[in-house]
């Protein structure tokens, strides 16, 4: 089965990427810090062992930007909230294990991505979780349909997201990767 790596992006226009980066750094350079961010992210986690697919957003502007590598496929987020554009491309993607990501987790590597793949192999889903009560990383095993409730009633961008997922799937056999941050404030930029 194909491994799928999803990675979440929105085009980098200021004022429409990490507003909160931008009332500490400006939102010109909170579009330029995402931009720059999100090429690393790509470069660093390009690897034969897993395709990379990017969910863009907006969605036709997404589909035929020039920011984004060429090369790469795209699909578009699509509206709703979060979890429901979270839950489409976890649906969308072919049958195997499916992992999906933000682009502004400065410390996520290929080993971090590895682990998450190698969980799928003996949970229904995995999670990398954050420090803010989030996660990084979701991701599901794909083989069959994911669980009717995912991400149902979930406190987004709260301290009870993580919790509140957890809570919309029971049953599942559940797998967790390393704490890592996302970049939210001019806070989360420092070392």
């Amino acid at each position: 089965m194909r491994r799928t790596l999803v990675i979440m992006v929105k085009e980098p226009h200021p004022g429409r990427v990490k507003t909160r980066l931008g009332r500490d750094i400006g939102m010109v350079g909170a579009a330029w810090w995402f931009r720059h961010q999100t090429r690393s992210l790509i470069r660093r986690l390009r690897d034969p062992r897993w395709q990379i697919v990017l969910a863009v957003s907006p969605d036709a502007e997404g589909l035929n930007s020039r920011v984004w590598p060429a090369d790469l496929p795209r699909a578009p987020q699509g509206r709703g909230d979060l979890g429901d554009r979270m839950g489409r491309m976890l649906r969308g993607m072919p049958k195997g294990p499916v992992c999906l990501i933000g682009a502004d987790i400065p410390g996520i590597s290929r080993v971090h991505i590895a682990r998450a793949f190698d969980g799928l192999g003996r949970s229904q889903m995995v999670f990398g979780p954050a420090p803010d009560g989030g996660y990084w990383l979701v991701g599901a095993q794909r083989y069959a349909t994911l669980p009717t409730g995912l991400f149902r009633d979930v406190r987004w961008s709260t301290e009870h997201a993580l919790a509140d997922t957890l809570a919309s799937i029971p049953g599942c056999r559940v797998s967790f990767l390393d704490h890592l941050h996302d970049v939210d404030t001019i806070a989360d930029l420092k070392p």
